[in-house]
């Protein structure tokens, strides 16, 4: 009755932690802590803000510029001269000054269609920088949810630590009551001493590996004091048993982000592509302005002078030859047309691979869960008759150690099947573009 009540006593208890834990947190707890504070996405949102500033018309070159310029100079000079009747003339300190201002005004009428194709490819570049920011959440979120787990995991391991430590003392409890009987050895007991220092020692190692789990948590959720103790809500992994591969593949070809962003690099490419068309195509630029000019001298008959007025024109030109770069430029933008298609074809096939790979393993996961469940409930099984024939005297101590370890291995791998098809569960969302579903 007294090792009914432990075994009873362990499930009731099976979820607590072996520290202290001063916050509690759950799944959307976590991302959501994450997707703020992770340095990873702070620095992801500001490029994509960097894209987005760039995606303008004046950055294109639609608007037209406008500048004003202001210059003073002077000078001073001596000067001397010869007439043809032979006499010479001279005349020291000659000093003017010069004021000057202007606003230039400058606008591109046509460019081979540059300005547009520019504009063009900008918006594009600001769709992959706002794809890079969704890559990095993406990849974030199955990072935090995959350490979520594995800390429940490790919790569970600990758990049957905790388990076998039980199942060592009533052991030792049995072989010393055997002993004061006079029916047990005292070697027996030292035996059973030893298997409870080992399950001790185990237990203590298994709270290190907790403890790294927790850190490893926290950082990914950039919290400021990384050894922060807390506890989860969840204590135990549950799996989606229904993720059909068909549905799967189309939403992985639809919604996969490093697809989408090998498609908008395909789309960059024939932008650029055009620009350098461009270069081909004549020009036509505005140039126009407004100048001011204030000059004064110390000699002559002129004492200031000022000019004021408007100017304008038009620049039509066309390149004819610059040593076959233009051609040379055109030919490399068409191969690297061609790099992007096959780029595209490379990740595509990768995912493709990928999502076959990770379904395989997860639809193999998903039968061993029942496998092991099987194999786990015989062993406890298996263990009752074990120990009542070891209090009998009928079993030796040997064999009750293996009866025990079956037990406590067929857990062990009960809980870490789930592990398994949980992560493969969490690629499969993340490379099909679902991963956000566990923050919703």
């Amino acid at each position: 009755m007294r090792f009914i009540y432990l075994n009873i006593l362990i499930l009731l208890t099976g979820s607590l932690l072996p520290v202290h834990a001063q916050n509690v947190y759950g799944l959307k707890d976590c991302i959501s802590i994450g997707l703020e504070r992770n340095f990873s996405i702070l620095i992801a949102k500001n490029d994509e803000t960097i894209s987005k500033n760039n995606y303008s018309l004046g950055n294109a070159g639609f608007l037209p510029t406008v500048n004003l310029v202001g210059t003073q100079s002077g000078s001073l000079n001596n000067s001397s001269q010869k007439n043809s009747d032979g006499t010479t003339s001279s005349s020291g300190d000659a000093f003017g000054t010069t004021n000057t201002g202007s606003a230039v005004l400058g606008m591109t009428i046509f460019s081979g269609f540059k300005v547009a194709t520019t504009y063009k490819k900008l918006g594009e570049l600001n769709q992959v920088g706002q794809l890079n920011t969704q890559l990095t959440i993406e990849n974030l979120i199955a990072d935090i949810v995959s350490g979520y787990y594995n800390y429940i995991l490790q919790v569970q391991l600990m758990n049957n630590l905790k388990y076998a430590l039980v199942l060592s003392r009533e052991r030792l409890r049995i072989d010393e009551d055997r002993y004061l009987l006079g029916s047990g050895s005292k070697l027996e007991v030292l035996q059973s001493r030893v298997y409870v220092n080992s399950d001790s020692s185990n237990l203590s190692r298994q709270n290190e590996v907790i403890r790294t789990a927790q850190i490893r948590l926290n950082q990914m959720m950039a919290v400021e004091v990384l050894s922060n103790e807390f506890s989860v809500t969840d204590t135990s992994i549950y799996v989606k048993p229904d993720l059909l591969y068909e549905k799967l593949l189309a939403e992985t070809l639809e919604n996969n982000t490093s697809l989408l962003i090998a498609s908008k690099n395909k789309t960059i490419s024939e932008y650029d592509y055009k620009l350098v068309v461009s270069r081909s195509y004549p020009y036509l630029n505005f140039s126009g302005g407004y100048n001011y000019n204030f000059n004064t001298y110390n000699q002559g008959t002129v004492k200031n002078q000022t000019m004021s007025g408007i100017n304008y024109g038009l620049t039509l030109g066309v390149n004819i030859y610059d040593g076959n770069n233009q051609r040379r430029n055109i030919h490399n933008a068409v191969i690297d047309k061609d790099s992007k298609v096959l780029m595209y074809d490379q990740v595509e096939q990768g995912v493709r691979a990928d999502l076959l790979t990770i379904y395989s393993a997860y639809s193999n996961n998903l039968r061993l869960i029942t496998l092991e469940n099987q194999n786990y409930q015989t062993a406890k099984e298996n263990l009752d008759i074990a120990l009542e024939r070891y209090k009998l005297g009928s079993l030796s101590g040997i064999d009750l150690r293996e009866v025990q370890k079956s037990l406590l291995d067929a857990r062990e791998r009960v809980v870490s099947a789930h592990y398994e098809t949980k992560l493969g569960e969490i690629s499969l969302e993340l490379i099909s573009g679902k991963i956000m579903g566990y923050y919703k």
